[in-house]
């Protein structure tokens, strides 16, 4: 899979302003970030510890295809598609777009969530990703918080008003403006039909937002189903969102019947059969395993563990169509939807010691993941002993300009059948190369 990969790889250097300068092969991959020999030994024998351990439970299995992670696009089109050529799974083909290489016909793509969102277009990215299913790819799409966040808000507007869920919508916060900006600029502006049977802008803004009481119902109805500190946030974080939503659509042009009417036609394309993008949520799962391989958004936590544990990554992707479907709440304030923003701190759902040892034996031994983004490649991490791989290499632009980096974010993750992963980003002079035989010699 990854022949030739070394000689088309480009990276950014800071020092050079974004020149571009050829990846100079490959190098072991450590734990954690660069670091002096002192740590790099005490980091080494950390990981070959935690290894030995978790293989003394099951053996350590390899997926039957490669595998090409990419994850976090965030509506950058051309970082997408240039990490998916620098994988070599993909070529782009100027008249045909992608074509798929030798390598690539025998391998799966797995894209690792938050597609939306940030980037300069989601609708060409989200374009993008079908293009590489009709392409006849193997792909396997996993939710990412800032996807199904979106979703959410599209299916709360749809429900009787109810405290659990009618600040959904609200609660997607200024950031959705962009995408449905974009989505009424391409669909509905300038449109003679744009508002037709849309009604006032007072009855608009009161199908979107919460009513005024909202926060005492909330409260009292939530207080026994989640704890006071994250109940607290929630209702402060809610506050900061609401006030901020009518000037941030404002800021863009859009009033309130255009927002709703952009609102309703996303339901359209979204979440209607036949709609342009129905595919999209619809082919979207949780979480993914091969091998001893889970691929998911953000993390684990126990109760996600225990559901593996029952019932395998089936149940919990199951579960997460269930929940999506019938209790919106449940979704978004349990373990299914942590899963997919958890940056395991003090806030988020716990992983301990013993749920690690109960995914061992159950054969997973990595957990490969985006969410949290990285400035100088892919990064391995521990996590109460468990392997974390993880792959968001900050692809889009403007999170890149924000970073203090230049350009788009281009790489992908590779797994191999043969027993290496490897890490290939712009941003890193080399070719990350990790092989757990080495460590379990």
């Amino acid at each position: 899979m990854a022949v030739g990969v070394a000689h088309r790889l480009q990276f950014n250097s800071q020092a050079d302003s974004g020149s571009e300068k050829l990846a100079s092969g490959y190098e072991p991959w450590e734990l954690g970030g660069r670091s002096d020999s002192l740590k790099l030994a005490k980091r080494r024998t950390l990981l070959r510890e935690s290894l030995e351990k978790s293989v003394a439970e099951h053996p350590w299995a390899w997926p039957k295809r490669s595998i090409i992670f990419v994850s976090d696009p965030h509506a950058d089109t051309e970082a997408f598609e240039e990490s998916l050529v620098v994988s070599g799974g993909v070529k782009l083909h100027r008249h045909r777009g992608f074509v798929l290489t030798a390598a690539g016909r025998k391998a799966s793509f797995v894209i690792g969530g938050d597609c939306l969102d940030k980037g300069p277009s989601n609708l060409a990215l989200l374009r993008s990703v079908k293009a590489l299913m009709d392409c006849g790819a193997d792909v396997k799409l996993l939710a990412g918080n800032h996807d199904v966040r979106f979703l959410i808000g599209l299916r709360a507007m749809s429900l009787p008003a109810h405290c659990d869920t009618e600040h959904m919508f609200a609660r997607m916060s200024p950031k959705v403006v962009p995408l449905l900006h974009e989505i009424y600029q391409h669909y509905l502006q300038g449109s003679k039909r744009a508002l037709r049977g849309v009604p006032s802008r007072e009855e608009c803004q009161k199908r979107l937002l919460p009513a005024a009481d909202w926060f005492e119902r909330f409260e009292m109805s939530a207080r026994s189903r989640m704890r006071d500190e994250t109940l607290q946030r929630e209702l402060t974080r809610m506050r900061k969102k609401i006030s901020g939503f009518e000037s941030a659509f404002s800021d863009v042009g859009m009033d309130w019947r255009e927002v709703y009417a952009t609102a309703k036609l996303c339901q359209k394309l979204f979440l209607k059969r036949g709609g342009e993008f129905f595919w999209f949520f619809n082919k979207m799962q949780l979480a993914y395993r091969s091998g001893s391989f889970l691929f998911i958004h953000a993390g684990l936590d126990d109760q996600a563990i225990e559901i593996i544990k029952r019932d395998g990554v089936k149940s919990l992707n199951k579960l997460y169509k269930q929940q999506l479907r019938h209790n919106l709440f449940d979704f978004y304030y349990g373990s299914v939807a942590n899963t997919m923003r958890t940056k395991y701190r003090d806030v988020d759902m716990p992983l301990s010691n013993g749920a690690v040892a109960e995914l061992c034996r159950q054969g997973i031994h990595a957990v490969v993941h985006g969410h949290r983004n990285r400035l100088d490649g892919q990064r391995l991490m521990l996590r109460q002993g468990l392997l974390h791989i993880e792959g968001d290499i900050t692809m889009d632009r403007n999170s890149r300009l924000k970073e203090g980096l230049t350009g788009i974010g281009i790489g992908a993750t590779i797994i191999e059948p043969t027993g290496r992963v490897l890490g290939v980003s712009n941003d890193y002079p080399a070719i990350k190369e990790f092989s757990p035989a080495r460590y379990l010699q």
